[in-house]
């Protein structure tokens, strides 16, 4: 899959184009990968980065990296991609400009959208002024109950099985495995700390299961209460695997939550819950 930064990287060819943010690329984003697809010329995803809402002051937390976001958009068969980057002045153009500066510039011929889709200064564009423009626009019906923002709201609480039947798969942690206090090896159960890039959600505080490289995982997330800790980490324990995985990218999908995180009586009790724990991860069903 290609990736640009730039239309002129890119060039003029007639091409389907989708657009957005395609924050999560849940089952409404897959839906329209699939009609834009399905359209009779390449199939370009036009998105933007960093988040708009991020540039306008209305921040909010990420399901997805750039670099996953970009994974899923290849493993949707998508051709090509133009990653905009987001600016003040980017938001200002009119919805005719940016047409005009950017799909026309690239080719679009056909325009695959969300029938609620909106895009230019003040989000005035709609699909009804894309048809006008002359593109032939295909709107493709909204997945009902669907939308990044509900997801958010589900991964914060923890709600990781609701979660992946919206994305159609399950959420995920993503980061940098780094170096952290060693306890996990110590206690028999040796944990990768992760790293995680700060626009990026993280679930609620509590104990997960999942899976990582190919292997089932256990993962906790918070600021390990039986050593008094104040410091929220997120450190998963893959199954059966026996490697270096420090200074690598670490994807690591959660299954269900199993427990709250709690402080024992003993470290003996706290490894007793922690073998516990992996066998509850080894028997897990992933959500789809």
């Amino acid at each position: 899959m290609n990736v640009a930064h730039d239309p002129a990287e890119l060039g003029s060819r007639e091409r389907a184009v989708t657009l957005g943010s395609f924050d999560g690329v849940h089952r409404g984003h897959r839906r329209v990968l699939d009609a834009v697809r399905a359209a009779p010329l390449p199939p370009t995803v036009v998105t933007f980065w960093p988040h708009p809402r991020a540039v306008l002051g209305d921040g909010i937390p990420l399901l997805t990296t750039l670099e996953r976001r970009l994974e899923f958009f290849a493993e949707a068969g998508i051709d090509e991609v133009l990653v905009l980057p987001f600016t003040l002045e980017l938001a200002e153009l009119e919805p005719a400009v940016f047409a005009e500066r950017v799909l026309r510039r690239i080719g679009a011929n056909v325009i695959v959208v969300g029938e609620n889709f909106r895009f230019g200064r003040r989000a005035a564009g709609d699909v009804a002024l894309l048809a006008r423009l002359g593109f032939d626009v295909r709107p493709v019906p909204l997945v009902g109950g669907v939308s990044s923002t509900r997801i958010r709201q589900l991964v914060a609480g923890g709600e990781v099985k609701t979660a992946a039947r919206l994305l159609g798969r399950p959420p995920e942690v993503e980061g940098v495995v780094v170096g952290g206090e060693g306890r996990g090896g110590r206690l028999g159960y040796p944990t990768a700390n992760l790293d995680v890039p700060t626009e990026l959600l993280v679930p609620a505080d509590g104990i997960y299961a999942g899976a990582g490289l190919g292997h089932r995982a256990a993962l906790s997330i918070g600021t390990n209460p039986h050593y008094g800790g104040n410091e929220r980490s997120i450190e998963p324990y893959l199954l059966d695997f026996d490697g270096d995985l420090y200074g690598s990218r670490l994807v690591v999908e959660l299954w269900s939550r199993l427990r709250d995180e709690q402080a024992f009586a003993s470290e003996e009790e706290l490894v007793e819950q922690i073998a516990r724990d992996v066998e509850a991860a080894r028997v897990a069903v992933r959500p789809e």
